[in-house]
């Protein structure tokens, strides 16, 4: 780690933290509404450790095998620190159980089978004393039907929400959906809002909203999400994965 890769990601920060602040205050929420989950997929652990230092406690990975080596790395270099680690990609069923050794949140769930292997893996995980407590989730919707972006279609939501539900192993806690390329954001974000209030309104617990990333944050924070996702504007380009 050079001391000019840790002022670049100090002043990245800090421009993504005051476009978050600026969001809220346009949208007549409190600064302070809405978390930042540093997507760090592909850069190196040294970069993780630094955002630790600079204030950052939640980081989001998308390939399994890849965090769980960051997440070992990481904790090598700051023993002391206490990250949390969400799965923001797409799972495949097979790696649900290395998936839920490190990951405290997986935000992708969009079909049962998926639910269900994480169920499993999740409950296998906190009697082997490798968890202590149920795996949180957030279903992903889709709002365009494209299975290479993955999520469940609207109508599909409530069942898939009542399964997860009724999943010991598992604990339903809101939504995550991404803006399809060549849509206004905001009309996308609106569907969204709409789409987590009912879910709400079903479910109590299902308070998360995670949408947004570093080219549309705004439009989502205006529509209600609490939660955004941001790698290109605080990482910069992708690096390969280092320790």
């Amino acid at each position: 780690m050079t001391g000019d890769r840790r002022e670049e990601l100090t002043r990245r920060l800090a421009a993504v933290r005051e476009r978050i602040d600026a969001a809220c205050v346009a949208a007549g929420r409190e600064v302070g509404d809405v978390a930042l989950l540093a997507v760090t997929k592909t850069v190196r652990a040294s970069d993780v450790a630094v955002l630790l230092d600079l204030g950052l406690t939640s980081f989001g990975e998308n390939r399994v095998q890849e965090a769980g080596a960051k997440v070992e790395a990481v904790a090598a270099l700051r023993p002391a620190a206490t990250p949390r680690w969400h799965l923001v990609g797409g799972l495949q069923r097979n790696k649900a159980v290395a998936a839920t050794r490190w990951a405290e949140r997986v935000e992708s769930v969009d079909s049962v089978r998926l639910a269900d292997a994480l169920d499993v893996a999740a409950r296998r995980t906190m009697d082997a004393g490798d968890r202590d407590g149920p795996l949180s989730v957030l279903l992903q919707l889709s709002l365009d039907g494209d299975p290479e972006r993955g999520g469940v279609p609207r109508t599909g939501l409530g069942p898939l929400a009542e399964h997860v539900a009724g999943c010991a192993g598992l604990r339903l806690d809101g939504l995550m959906a991404v803006a399809p390329l060549g849509v206004d954001p905001d009309d996308a974000f609106a569907a969204v809002a709409t789409a987590a209030a009912d879910l709400r309104a079903a479910f109590p617990q299902a308070t998360t909203l995670s949408a947004g990333m570093s080219g549309d944050l705004e439009a989502a924070i205006r529509h209600g999400s609490d939660v955004v996702r941001v790698g290109t504007a605080l990482v910069g380009d992708r690096r390969l994965t280092s320790r």
